[in-house]
């Protein structure tokens, strides 16, 4: 019999709310974060235009908000913020979620957030793969406000979850998503799910 791999997406799927913004707002003041998106209005309406790619506009962002952090600080606000993740979950996907860790499958979430934060959430819930976007240190170990992998969206969710798992014809493949980001591995899995709102 064939392996069963099941994919989620975590932004707007396993929650209802976006994480990178949400932990943003957890490691700053109500001031200094509104101060920031200010200062970041113009990536992110390059974004919404169009004019500059997801992965640019986000990696502008988490530079402003984090570069020159040492990364056992940020490590440390992520893992106190992935307790707060409980307050917005999306419980048709829990549900889902549990259906499949009860029948044993091998699950995997694949996101275009914070590997740090979504990693804790995850541990902590039994969950042991995740793939996410990776953060670059110097070599003081500070942040330096790029991303370490590519952006981990669209197509790179699919690429990344081949490198872990290789051998497609040996896995039937569910994928749960709610996004543009999601649609290549929701067309890649043999039962893919788009999350309703």
């Amino acid at each position: 019999m064939k392996r069963t791999i099941v994919v989620f997406d975590f932004d707007g799927t396993i929650t209802t709310k976006d994480t990178f913004a949400e932990f943003i707002k957890f490691t700053h003041t109500r001031l200094s974060f509104y101060f920031g998106v200010l200062i970041c209005v113009p990536f992110i309406f390059a974004y919404k235009f169009k004019l500059m790619p997801n992965y640019k506009a986000k990696q502008k962002i988490f530079s402003y908000f984090f570069k020159g952090m040492p990364y056992s600080l940020f490590c440390e606000y992520a893992d106190k913020f992935s307790e707060c993740i409980d307050k917005f979950l999306r419980q048709s996907t829990i549900d889902k979620l549990n259906y499949h860790k009860d029948l044993g499958h091998k699950i995997y979430v694949i996101s275009a957030g914070g590997e740090e934060w979504i990693k804790y959430w995850c541990i902590k819930n039994g969950i042991d793969n995740v793939l996410a976007t990776q953060s670059a240190l110097d070599k003081q170990g500070n942040l330096t406000g790029k991303f370490l992998s590519k952006n981990c969206y669209g197509e790179e969710k699919v690429r990344r979850l081949l490198e872990k798992e290789p051998d497609r014809e040996n896995y039937t493949l569910y994928a749960y998503g709610d996004s543009a980001g999601d649609v290549a591995m929701i067309t890649f899995a043999d039962y893919g799910t788009m999350i309703e709102k």
